[in-house]
Formats: structure tokens, C-alpha cells, sequence
């Protein structure tokens, strides 16, 4: 402890590395250049093509400092955490006194609208100061509350400023008045979890033993019976902030309908879910609750399983932003909402946590790669809330069932939750590198990083450098302060059927054992020991289970962490009428024309001629097919090039 009482190991995960990588260093760079200042400009209602965020005018009007009405949507105040937690990921990678000092004057505008009692939240002190907790199903307060107090975990480890945890602490000490299994306090939780896996970090960093207490609270209450959210439903009348009076309430959308450790699969609004999944997972690794961590497992194997697209993304349906059924996963209506994935990698870090197994990471890398960094446009400035998997701009300007489905990216969002997830997440990717069971260091992403941690007792640097994900060429130089004996893990990608591997330019073929997808190496490790790692990156035809119908008789196309897809800019439209030849291979090559550079793929197929088509709507000729070249591009690159046709499933000639 410090002289504040305060723990020294980071909140956020025990072991932290600086990411030296070519690819990944371009785009936390421009989140650091670009992202974060135009997200402080957009909070503050200076971008005039974006969509007004009133987030921190409602602060000014909570504080005293204006006058006027709310605005923006009853959870906007954790636009402000997000981005303020961005800000500390950002000044822990990179000093920037400006930065540091505008994120000081937002902090004590925060404090200024933060209530005597403790009490923080611009919604209900400025709109129904005499509603609190009355409607903790819909309106988010104790989410707000969790995103400051990850916000306030962050900015303490990067700068040592206390400001921020203090005000947290006072609200989350006033929290405990409020909500606990004795007797006259509320034994419920919010709609929108959140602030369970917050109070975590916050014991983490604290050691307050109360902070983990109420985590282990809100999760265990929620789905008992009475059920709470149900009952809070009727105390008002059954009227839902969002939709007025209503007939039925549903507590599955809120993963609310069973206890947790009952749960089977995964139900209800997607990013709930996981946010839960996670404070689940974390509750679990320091507890030892072995309830807990069976239900994870569960609810990750239905999940992963079952209900998530090839590129990460979660969360099928525009209703409600949720988990449908198993195997429905239609790719022109697709949801798979960016927050969803960036929950979908926290959960997979805190499985990893839990258990060294590679399905945890292949799935962290899956989402990271496709889903959350194709959510951002190559400037910076504009964003998918919704990440499709096939787009007809025509459709979603005039297919209501498609309104949410967008063919190029937005400036900003009245509902702005995913643009500060994404640069949160971005700025502490270091934090998903690497992780460590008793002595062995597990390798999880392939992202060049400096590291450093204990292992076989003396302190361990590790330097990777990676050609990821263009090639599959990476190395590690192993720098223990002395000779010493641990294991070094190296995740056997999915995608890949093999791997090369060398250790000071010695091949190696049974100094390894194999460990649930981890190719592990133990051996005493000298300083400056060299190992060398060829990971086969080739273009490769992806196909999906039998029940999956939106799929059937369709291939998708993947090389190393990347999923292709098919865009008019490169193929004409329509997208529909081109199937892929399955008697031909593919090519790729380096295009650095494109958007950066990039690896392109290209294979043979057919195209059917409309030109050929004489006979009106239908017919009972079958249309005319001729020889194509199609070229594919990485999904996370798609719809910069203008709005176009997209579909990453392609029709397949099987014969």
C-alpha cells in the first residue's frame, strides 16, 4: 500500500506490456491524435456534423455553471467516464500535459455536479431529482456509476491524481447505504450491468473488501425471486422510461430471469451480457466460486458457440440489441453493436484469467481484429455502431426492417456509447497480450510489446516483435535478470495448421508440449535466448454449421486473424450474383494503395449475366453465368471507399 492506503498492482490486470507494433501502434497512435480530440470536441457540442451529446452541458447545468435543460439519452454521462478513461490509457502510453490538463477540468466539473450525499448522475439532478432509484431497470444510474469508477481506476494509475477516485468512492460509499442484503436497504441492481465488474477493479486498487462485496452482491441477486426488476415494474405502474406503459416486462432481456449461476445460455440485450460475463468471471477467479465459473463456461461455449458471427460481433437483432436463438444469424439484418464485441474481448481477457486455454484468446482476436476495428473508420472521426455482414445501401435507406444497417460510417451518435468503448479499449491493448499461470507466461496476441513480469523466481523482460497480420513471422528475445527455469505458452492459432519454430536458430520439434491450443515451451532460459515462430498465414475458404441457414451453401473467406470480404468498389454489383468456383485456390499480395496497405485475396468464380435475362421477372430459363475475377479486402477496411455493396458469405459452386 501507498501512503493513500492505495494498492500499487493495476486494477485493470496484473501484468501490463507496451505494445511495439507496427500495425496496432498506427491505430492507438491515431486514437491518441485524432479520436480522443475529436471526442472531447463532440462531448462538448463543437463537431457540427455530428449529432449534438450534450454530456458535458449536462454536467455544467448539475454543477451550477449554466442553465437549461438535459439532453441526450438518460445514461449520457458515461459517454464522459469512457472517454476520460480513454484519456488515462492514452497518458499512461504517452505524456501530454494538455491532455492531462483538460481531462483535470472535466474532472472537477464532475465533482462540481456531484450532490452532497454523494449522489452522481446529471439525469436525475437536473430532470427527476426526486426519482432516484426508482427505475434502476431503465435508466442506468449504477451503470454511469461503473464507467466512472473504471474511468477513476485508470487516471489514478496513469497520473497518481486522486480527484476522480475520491469523488467515486464517495459515490460508491453512498451506494452501500443504499443497496445490500440487510434489512431496509434495496435488494436489486441495474438493468444495465456495469458497475459489478467496476467495483472490482476498484478492490483491486483499494483492497476495500466492502467494494467487492457489493459486485458479489448485485450478481448474486440477480434473477431471485421475488424478482426485482419485475416488481420495481410494477411499483410504477408497469411504465418503461422507453416505451411508456407497457403490458408485459421481460427480465430475460436483462439476463435477469434466473440467477446467474442457473443460466444456460446467453439471452436478452448483448452487451449486458457480457458485462455481466465478465464481473462473473473476475468474481469467480478471487472468490473461487466454482458455481460461478461453471456458468461462465456455459454461457461462453452457447455464445461463441453458437450465437456469434465470424467476425466477433454478437448480438443479432435490432430489437432490443440481442441475443436471438441459436444459429440465427442473418447477415443483412445483423446487429453486432461494436460495445458487444469490446464486452465479448473483456470477457475472453477474464476467461483467460480463469484458465490458459487458446479458445478464450482465438475468440479475443477474432473480435478485435474484424469486429471492433472495422467499427472505426481509417480517420478517426467516424463510426458503425452497427457491424453488418452483407449491405445493400438501397435496402437500408428503404428497407425499414434495415434502418439500423448503415453503408458508411457516421460522424457521431445521439446514443454514442461504442466511439469512447473503442478508444478504450484501443489505448490499453497492452493489457491483453500476455498472461501468466504459476510460472509459465502465455503468449494470447501476436502484437509486437515489451514486457515484463516474475516468472522462476527473478524478473522476466520479454521483447515480441510480429509481423501480424500480414505475415506470420514472429519472434521473442527472453531477458531474465539471471538464468532461470519457467514456461513460455505461444497460442497455436485456429486458423493455422501449424507452426514453425526455433530457438536461437535451432529448429525445434519436441522441445514443446501441446496445452489446450498453448505450444509450450520449458526449459532454463538464458538472457538474450532467441525464439523464432513461422505461423502459416494462407487465404482459406470458411464454412458454417448446417443449421447456420443464413450461411448455407456459402463460404466466407479468412487469411491468418483476418476475414475477407466482397465489395462493389473491387467486384461491381450485384454482390449476389457472383459465386465462388470451389475447384479454385486463391492468391494474395500486398496492395499498398489500399487504404495504408493491405493483403488482398483474390480467386476465381461465376458471375450471372443480367444482361442475358430476356424473360421479365421470372423464368424458367436459368441465367447465363461467365468466368470472374474477385477480389476480397479485409472486413475491418470495408466502407471506406464510399457507400457500396458488401457481403462477406459468398454462394459457393459446389459442382
Amino acid at each position: 500500500m501507498n501512503n493513500n492506503g492505495i494498492g500499487t498492482m493495476p486494477a485493470n490486470g496484473r501484468y501490463q506490456a507496451a505494445v511495439r507494433d507496427g500495425f496496432w501502434n498506427k491505430y492507438i497512435a491515431l486514437v491518441q491524435d485524432v479520436v480522443i480530440p475529436y471526442q472531447y470536441e463532440a462531448l462538448h457540442d463543437r463537431v457540427p456534423e455530428a449529432a449534438p451529446s450534450y454530456a458535458i452541458a449536462n454536467f455544467e447545468i448539475a454543477a451550477g455553471r449554466r442553465t437549461g435543460e438535459y439532453g441526450g439519452m438518460v445514461f449520457q454521462d458515461s459517454d464522459v467516464a469512457k472517454w476520460l478513461e480513454a484519456v488515462a490509457y492514452s497518458l499512461m502510453l504517452k505524456p501530454d500535459a494538455e491532455l492531462e490538463r483538460r481531462a483535470d477540468e472535466v474532472i472537477d466539473l464532475v465533482g462540481e455536479a456531484q450532490q452532497p450525499d454523494g449522489y452522481l448522475n446529471t439525469y436525475f439532478t437536473i430532470k427527476e431529482p426526486g426519482k432516484r432509484w426508482t427505475n434502476l431497470t431503465d435508466c442506468h444510474e449504477l451503470y454511469c456509476a461503473g464507467h466512472f469508477i473504471e474511468a477513476a481506476v485508470a487516471y489514478y494509475e496513469a497520473t497518481g491524481k486522486d480527484k476522480l477516485l475520491n469523488i467515486m468512492r464517495r459515490m460508491v460509499d453512498y451506494v452501500d447505504t443504499v443497496f445490500g442484503p440487510e434489512d431496509g436497504k434495496l435488494k436489486g441492481y441495474d438493468g444495465h450491468q456495469e458497475i459489478e465488474l467496476a467495483l472490482v477493479k476498484l478492490y483491486r486498487l483499494t483492497g476495500e473488501e466492502k467494494y467487492l462485496k457489493l459486485s458479489a452482491f448485485f450478481i448474486n441477486e440477480r434473477g431471485q425471486q421475488p424478482n426485482f426488476l419485475v416488481e420495481e415494474w410494477k411499483q410504477r405502474d408497469q411504465v418503461s422510461h422507453w416505451l411508456g406503459r407497457t403490458e408485459q416486462m421481460d427480465p430475460a432481456y436483462n439476463q435477469a430471469d434466473v440467477p446467474v449461476r442457473e443460466q444456460e445460455v446467453a439471452v436478452g440485450h448483448s452487451v449486458r451480457a457480457v458485462y455481466m460475463y465478465t464481473a462473473m468471471a473476475d468474481l469467480a477467479a478471487i472468490t473461487g466460486d466454482a458455481g460461478l465459473r461453471e456458468a461462465c463456461e456455459r454461457l461462453w461455449a452457447n455464445m461463441t458457440g453458437k450465437q456469434m458471427y465470424i467476425t466477433g460481433g454478437i448480438g443479432s437483432t435490432h430489437h432490443g440489441e440481442a441475443f436471438t436463438f441459436d444459429y440465427d444469424l442473418p447477415n443483412d439484418t445483423a446487429y453486432a453493436e461494436t460495445c458487444a464485441s469490446i464486452g465479448l474481448i473483456f470477457f475472453a481477457r477474464r476467461m483467460l484469467e480463469l484458465s490458459p486455454d487458446a479458445r478464450y484468446a482465438d475468440v479475443m482476436e477474432r473480435a478485435l481484429y474484424n469486429n471492433v476495428l472495422g467499427s472505426m473508420a481509417q480517420d478517426g472521426k467516424h463510426y458503425f455502431y452497427v457491424n453488418p455482414l452483407e449491405v445493400w445501401p438501397q435496402a437500408c435507406k428503404h428497407d425499414p426492417g434495415k434502418h439500423h444497417v448503415k453503408s458508411e460510417r457516421q460522424g457521431w451518435f445521439g446514443c454514442a456509447c461504442c466511439p469512447p468503448n473503442v478508444a478504450r479499449l484501443l489505448t490499453s491493448l497492452d493489457q491483453y497480450i500476455y498472461t501468466v499461470h504459476g510460472d509459465t507466461a502465455y503468449v494470447n496476441l501476436y502484437i509486437g510489446s515489451e514486457w515484463t513480469t516474475a516468472l522462476g523466481g527473478t524478473n522476466v523482460s520479454i521483447e515480441q516483435q510480429s509481423s501480424f497480420p500480414w505475415e506470420g513471422k514472429v519472434s521473442f528475445r527472453v531477458n531474465p535478470e539471471q538464468a532461470a527455469d519457467f514456461g513460455l505458452a505461444l497460442r497455436i492459432p485456429s486458423w493455422s495448421d501449424g507452426m514453425q519454430l526455433s530457438i536461437n536458430g535451432q529448429p525445434q520439434q519436441d522441445a514443446f508440449s501441446t496445452e489446450q491450443g498453448y505450444l509450450v515451451l520449458r526449459r532454463l532460459w538464458q538472457p538474450g535466448d532467441l525464439v523464432e515462430v513461422d505461423i502459416p498465414m494462407e487465404a482459406h475458404r470458411v464454412y458454417s454449421h448446417p443449421n447456420l441457414r443464413a450461411d448455407a451453401q456459402k463460404a466466407a473467406i479468412q487469411r491468418g486473424p483476418l476475414v475477407y470480404c466482397l465489395e462493389e468498389a473491387d467486384n461491381g454489383q450485384p454482390l449476389s450474383s457472383i459465386t465462388w468456383s470451389a475447384a479454385s485456390g486463391f492468391t494474395d499480395r500486398f496492395e499498398p494503395a489500399l487504404l495504408g496497405g493491405a493483403v488482398i485475396v483474390e480467386g476465381s468464380g461465376f458471375r450471372t449475366e443480367s444482361g442475358s435475362w430476356e424473360d421479365g421477372l421470372y423464368s424458367r430459363r436459368k441465367p447465363q453465368s461467365q468466368p470472374v475475377k474477385v477480389t476480397a479486402v479485409p472486413y475491418y477496411l470495408w466502407g471506406n471507399r464510399g457507400s457500396g455493396e458488401m457481403t462477406v458469405w459468398v454462394k459457393e459452386d459446389r459442382i
